[in-house]
């Protein structure tokens, strides 16, 4: 291990691998089996889980870029059995949120930029040289392909996939596939769900929630209650509902179908 530097106060657990160059900063915590890549930053205020693989060059807990830091004590917090590749670049948390937050298993690939105070939940796959601002959401199980840049406080529902060289300025509800530019919905992600073996009638009633909600002409509202009326209850269908009442800067846009 030449060159490497590790504070005194970090906390790593057994049977941590170690490259060349690697610096590990006070107050940072490492679990059990993970490995560590050659001319890997891990700064101060970092936890990451056990069974981790942090490779080359990646920098984790990173100052965040945002004016309004002003130094205080804030956190990254990477969960257990996730894949950070090469470059890959994530910030802690500001006064808004205190914390970073990446789940469990999760594939982060080469060049990715995760902003300050984004929540990564699990088994997500983002894509190379995706720029992630500050204040994101992204939900369980979601695929988001490379070069494709997020606006801040965005949020991508669970089981989506975002297409590559995507510009998201909008939220994207859960278990769809978008694309094109701008960016709207391409379809029930179908690949992705029968993978978790969401069943074909299951989808079928995705897609026909889907078909209300973007071919509805009056607006967004009217849609809602005609699906809260036409389907009956469902975890799905209640997740949809209520991701769309609850955001913020609006939803992507649909397609004629």
């Amino acid at each position: 291990m030449k060159n490497t530097f590790i504070h005194k106060n970090a906390v790593l657990g057994n049977n941590i691998s170690l490259g060349n160059g690697v610096t590990i900063e006070q107050d940072v915590v490492i679990g059990n089996n993970s490995q560590i890549g050659n001319n890997v930053t891990i700064l101060s205020g970092t936890r990451i889980g056990e069974n981790c693989q942090i490779h080359s060059n990646a920098v984790l807990g990173g100052m965040p870029q945002d004016l309004k830091y002003r130094g205080e004590y804030t956190l990254l917090e990477i969960g257990d059995n996730n894949i950070i590749r090469e470059f890959v670049t994530i910030n802690k948390g500001t006064i808004s949120k205190g914390k970073t937050s990446i789940g469990n298993s999760n594939l982060i690939m080469s060049n990715a930029h995760i902003g300050h105070d984004c929540v990564i939940g699990n088994n997500s796959i983002i894509g190379f040289s995706v720029g992630m601002a500050g204040e994101v959401i992204v939900q369980d199980w979601v695929n988001i392909s490379g070069l494709t840049a997020i606006h801040q406080f965005s949020i991508i529902g669970e089981n989506t996939m975002i297409s590559g060289l995507s510009r998201v300025v909008k939220d994207v509800p859960p278990y769809i596939i978008v694309a094109h530019e701008p960016l709207r919905f391409a379809g029930v992600n179908t690949v992705g769900l029968k993978r978790r073996e969401f069943t074909s009638d299951k989808i079928d009633e995705l897609r026909s929630i889907y078909r209300v909600l973007f071919q509805e002409k009056r607006n967004t509202k009217f849609a809602l209650e005609l699906i809260t009326e036409k389907f009956r209850k469902t975890v799905e269908r209640d997740k949809i509902l209520s991701f769309v009442e609850q955001s913020k800067r609006g939803i992507i846009k649909g397609y004629e179908f």
